[in-house]
């Protein structure tokens, strides 16, 4: 298994990449952005994406977003195929499209709106921190790609302040001093109960 910085050569995964992030969005029926492999590819190309490959299988993805001229850019599309999964693969996309995030772009604020609560997990443990919306981009461009979820209405219908989606954020300028290990247990699991109790609402 390798992960790679992804390139012009890896776009024949393009249409893969996009059909297994759709299955998995009716699977968790809450929702996950499309994308096309058309924009897929384009990060490719431009090396804003790391992809996993089992010898020549897919196995995982993930790609970078920049919003707000560069001050904001975002990790999205994580996504491991199921034959993959369970075996902290996830993980380790995660930790190498940060790390490409924080070498291409070391001034911008990384952030993330997720609803599953191991993305939560991780992003907890490379320092983001649970924001308020309003802390995110303002880019419109960004929050047009939320309109292929499932729950597009409730972000219309709330003016972009909240949706099921817990808004997350890495700021490099507030990394020197490390939070005590109580205090990181203590964000995540309030993290939690409120991803709990947006599932209870959308149950009821």
């Amino acid at each position: 298994m390798e992960i790679v910085i992804a390139n012009k050569s890896h776009t024949v995964y393009a249409d893969i990449i996009c059909k297994t992030i759709e299955e998995a969005s009716k699977v968790r029926g809450t929702g996950i952005a499309k994308r096309k492999p058309e924009y897929v590819a384009t990060k490719m190309e431009n090396g804003n994406a790391v992809i996993a490959l089992d010898g020549h299988k897919f196995a995982g993805f993930c790609y970078i977003e920049q919003w707000g001229h560069g001050k904001f850019v975002a990790n999205s599309g994580l996504i491991v195929h199921p034959d993959y999964r369970n075996l902290g693969l996830a993980k380790k996309i995660k930790l190498v499209i940060f790390n490409h995030s924080r070498t291409k772009f070391p001034d911008a604020k990384v952030f993330s709106i997720t609803t599953g609560l191991a993305v939560m997990k991780l992003n907890s443990d490379l320092g983001y921190k649970p924001v308020t919306f309003s802390e995110l981009t303002d880019d419109q461009s960004f929050w047009k790609g939320c309109q292929t979820c499932k729950n597009y209405d409730v972000l219309t219908r709330t003016s972009q302040q909240m949706c099921l989606c817990t808004g997350m954020l890495f700021d490099p300028k507030n990394q020197n001093k490390e939070e005590p290990k109580e205090i990181k247990e203590s964000r995540f699991q309030k993290l939690k109960q409120k991803f709990l109790k947006k599932e209870n609402n959308v149950k009821k």
